[in-house]
């Protein structure tokens, strides 16, 4: 249910969800029982063609119960946090379990722990409200009108309220918010692009995303045609997150099982080049760390790949189990780094190329064999031909077919990890790369 912020309560706080959660557990006459709660509040301000064109607020409310009954379960939620409303949850809930099947794959709740307790909220995110992302969109549209280039984007703030607890002792709450700047420009045919996204709103960095994506589209002006084919490149932070993203997604241990997955016989063994360390860091203050996942198990620090051997599989608690697996990783707040020397810039990385392709971001990346993890996807928001340690002039975009578990065999140079952002991959902490070989197939007509 959505509905205009003033008309709802204040945000549901420990206190008022523990008091919810008791109403469900001193009444519940199941084996199990369980509750979750999200709470989101949302503010949005988009802009296109230079201009304000939504500014809104939307508050949506979930409260769910789930119960069992030897193996049957069922769940029911309600966006009503009254006392009767949660009551009758509870009993939809129990009407739904005794008529549902046995579930073999349902586990009781996990055992209680103390969950960490890291700085998920910042104060200036939940204060925020339109004004203060009206003043960062004008400041986006300002600059891009002084360079008489087109914009449209978004700046995003939200606050969280996510809860869960259950009949064995299980109980964690915190408040989690969100920030979130995305622009592109468009300068002729050429565009250029940036995003920030960050627990405090006072992080986004709104003029220079937007400076750099107004140097983007001007560079990308009178592009030529380039010949498909390999060429070395250098990826910025957007363009490897891409790529990264399909290979974290691809670490699922159900299907390491089931033979289907590219990692299927490579657990502890290398599969990308051996300086690459890629980690779990929900303590960063630039990451989305939380301190415990929808299952109710905390989230923890884990190593994923040990320079460049696989060390974890993504497991939920029942193939957990299956594999006699106790303590279960969690990849929330990725981190790429590389041992070894970085260079100090993007630019540094120019300069130390001979011939190349610049690639900024990539977009629409999708499996092409999931076997081999090979992808394919199009350049995006400035594509450039480097030469001599120069970019010499934009090209036109390439369509690519490419496995990351090829392209990051070897490295030729990095830098020291930045923030990425795309509208497909969250955040990470990525360096910027460049590769000796990457398969670019085809011209793109736009």
């Amino acid at each position: 249910m959505t509905v205009q912020s003033g008309t709802w309560p204040k945000m549901t706080g420990v206190d008022e969800f523990r008091f919810l959660t008791e109403l469900v557990l001193t009444r519940s006459s199941a084996d199990h029982a369980i509750v979750s709660l999200r709470d989101h509040h949302a503010g949005t301000t988009r802009f296109a063609n230079n201009q304000i064109v939504q500014n809104v607020d939307a508050r949506r409310g979930s409260l769910a119960v789930t119960v069992d009954f030897g193996g049957r379960h069922g769940t029911a939620s309600t966006t009503n946090f009254t006392a009767g409303s949660v009551q009758d949850t509870l009993a939809r809930a129990e009407r739904i379990a005794h008529v549902s099947p046995v579930d073999p794959e349902y586990l009781p709740p996990p055992v209680p722990c103390v969950f960490p307790v890291r700085e998920t909220a910042k104060p200036e995110t939940m204060a925020a409200g339109h004004s203060k992302r009206l003043e960062y969109a004008n400041e986006a549209i300002r600059h891009c009108r002084m360079e008489n280039i087109m914009a449209a984007g978004i700046v995003s703030s939200s606050t969280t309220a996510a809860g869960i607890a259950a009949d064995n002792g299980l109980f964690g709450y915190e408040r989690r918010t969100d920030a979130r700047f995305s622009l592109t420009v468009q300068a002729g045919d050429a565009t250029g692009w940036g995003a920030a996204a960050h627990r405090s709103i006072d992080h986004l960095r709104v003029q220079e995303r937007t400076l750099a994506a107004i140097a983007k589209s001007k560079r990308g002006r009178d592009a030529y045609e380039l010949s498909a084919g390999d060429y070395p490149v250098i990826l910025e932070p957007a363009a490897v997150a891409g790529l990264w993203a399909w290979l974290m997604w691809s670490l699922d241990a159900k299907s390491y099982m089931k033979g289907t997955s590219p990692f299927t016989g490579k657990l502890r063994q290398p599969i990308v080049d051996e300086r690459l360390t890629l980690r779990n860091v929900p303590d960063h203050a630039d990451l989305f760390g939380e301190g415990f996942t929808h299952e109710g198990l905390p989230s923890t620090d884990s190593v994923w790949i040990d320079r460049g051997i696989l060390k974890q599989l993504a497991y939920d608690r029942f193939t957990a189990k299956t594999g006699g697996v106790e303590t279960i990783p969690t990849l929330e707040a990725p981190a790429l780094s590389v041992e070894g020397s970085p260079a100090h810039s993007i630019q540094d990385l120019i300069k130390s190329t001979e011939r190349g392709i610049l690639v900024t971001n990539f977009w629409y990346i999708r499996p092409v064999n999931p076997r081999d993890l090979l992808l394919t996807g199009m350049t995006r928001d400035g594509t450039f031909l480097v030469e001599k340690g120069e970019v010499v002039s934009a090209v036109r975009n390439f369509r690519f077919h490419e496995s990351p578990l090829r392209a990051f065999q070897r490295l030729s140079a990095w830098t020291a990890p930045m923030e990425a952002v795309n509208s497909e991959t969250g955040k990470m902490l990525v360096p910027a790369m460049a590769l000796p070989h990457f398969h670019f197939s085809s011209v793109t007509r736009f």
